[in-house]
């Protein structure tokens, strides 16, 4: 079974501190997702959907 995630991505690790990862665009060194990947196109599709369902619904309720 593949795990979605790498082992520690979300195990609730402390933060890294901003003198130790000052480019934007770096990664954690167990950072291996295969971006180019269906299923990560996929999920990344899925994430996008359900992003701008809550940011409509934020809306309607400040209006």
């Amino acid at each position: 079974v593949k795990q979605p995630f790498p082992r520690g991505l979300f195990s609730g690790r402390e933060p890294v501190s901003s003198h130790q990862n000052t480019r934007k665009d770096a990664l954690p060194p167990d950072f291996d997702i295969d971006m180019g990947a269906p299923e990560t196109e996929k999920a990344a599709v899925a994430i996008q959907s359900q992003f701008r369902k809550f940011q409509k619904k934020k809306q309607t309720v400040k209006s």
